[in-house]
């Protein structure tokens, strides 16, 4: 992902028009501030889903390390700026740019965005993509933000024209980058705090990936035993799953087995596409970052992995959490490739399926109800480190037993 970062004056009130800002101020190229780089570190690649561009406004210097570490090195100064503007250049390869009028302005005094503020739905009304000169637009949202954030998606969808909006939170710029599932092209994070670039920074790590696939494979059943009653956690999400999506689950972080969704048609009960009915408290449930947590952990607005048979994933937030009494099922399988086996618990119920391999091209049969399970059946599995602290793989010893 192309990224671009700025600074400016932590003096400036928030919410002010950014053409009170500052004025544009040059200052002499040296060997880290070539007009040529300049441009080059603001050209953006071409997917509109995952590149997305950051400009971040500060003058704490712990925040423009930690946004060099990121990639983020165009920084933007204003005129009262400018010996911190040779300071920065001086000890890092950084990018300077500069506010003007309405504008933001390279060290030649090209232009490199417009800068509009928004107040009354008539601003928003005006802004157009066939009125705008510069390619890069940035908007200062003073009153609502989500609104006129999807407006403006809406109006500049089919344009070359790319929209940055300021924000000065991590939520804020989440808001923008998510509007219309689209989002902005960019956003201009204006903080002092360095905590809202870390953030920013877990955040694209989450949306990248989403991009990966997770290598699943198959695994044979070798058990399946009536195991009595035990508490079981039903998984409502935010989103709606679709036939070959689940939770991966297992009763060891080893190995995760995939859960089917309740979104099967049924002459008995109606279709339920939002939950997956996952197995008892103790059992672990993928989540963002590479980590696992425990059923009995998730709530409301927490993040889960959403995974589908090829291996694609997304993430998805937890609407609700159900935990009821109810008769389990203790299945176990196996690689080929592998002795150790690994298992989960859960309910004994039609509704409830393990996800299966897909046939090729044929992906028919999505999944198997655990009450229809047979030793010798395949299902996908997730195989990955055992050992664990607080959700997070680590290398030690540890012996699970089934």
């Amino acid at each position: 992902m192309a990224s671009v970062c700025c600074f400016t004056s932590s003096l400036v009130p928030l919410h002010r028009p950014i053409h009170q800002f500052s004025s544009f101020l040059t200052i002499p190229n040296n060997k880290n501030t070539s007009a040529t780089a300049t441009a080059s570190a603001i050209v953006p690649s071409t997917s509109m889903k995952n590149s997305k561009t950051v400009w971040i406004w500060t003058t704490t210097q712990h925040v423009m390390t930690s946004a060099l570490e990121r990639g983020w090195n165009t920084f933007l100064f204003s005129s009262p700026h400018q010996n911190l503007a040779h300071h920065w250049s001086s000890v890092a390869v950084i990018f300077p740019v500069f506010v003007g009028e309405g504008e933001i302005l390279d060290g030649q005094g090209k232009r490199v965005a417009s800068v509009i503020d928004v107040s009354t739905p008539e601003e928003l009304e005006r802004l157009r993509p066939e009125d705008e000169q510069s390619e890069n637009i940035v908007v200062n949202l003073l009153d609502w933000q989500v609104i006129p954030a999807e407006n403006i998606i809406a109006a500049f969808h089919n344009s070359q024209k790319r929209v940055f909006a300021i924000s000065n939170s991590t939520s804020e710029a989440k808001i923008f980058l998510e509007a219309l599932e689209h989002g902005l092209d960019g956003i201009v994070l204006k903080v002092e705090d360095v905590e809202h670039v870390l953030e920013l920074k877990e955040y694209f790590d989450k949306r990248a990936e989403e991009s990966n696939l997770l290598s699943l494979t198959k695994a044979t059943m070798t058990r399946i035993q009536v195991a009595g009653m035990g508490d079981r956690v039903c998984v409502d999400l935010c989103s709606l799953m679709k036939p070959g999506e689940g939770l991966m689950v297992g009763s060891f972080a080893r190995g995760l087995f995939l859960v089917h969704s309740e979104c099967l048609e049924s002459n008995y009960i109606a279709s339920r596409p939002f939950r997956v009915n996952a197995g008892p408290v103790h059992a672990y449930v993928a989540v963002p970052g590479g980590r696992t947590c425990y059923l009995s952990e998730l709530k409301s607005g927490k993040e889960v992995i959403v995974v589908d048979q090829q291996g694609r994933q997304r993430v998805a937030i937890v609407g609700r959490v159900k935990i009821e009494t109810r008769p389990l099922i203790l299945v176990e399988a196996k690689r080929d490739s592998d002795s150790q086996t690994v298992s989960i618990l859960l309910q004994n119920a039609e509704t409830v399926a393990l996800i299966c391999p897909p046939q090729g091209e044929a992906l028919s049969k999505t999944a198997v109800p655990v009450t229809s399970l047979k030793v010798g059946d395949e299902i996908l599995l997730r195989v990955q480190g055992g050992a664990r602290h607080t959700g997070i793989e680590i290398q030690e010893f540890i012996q699970g037993r089934n």
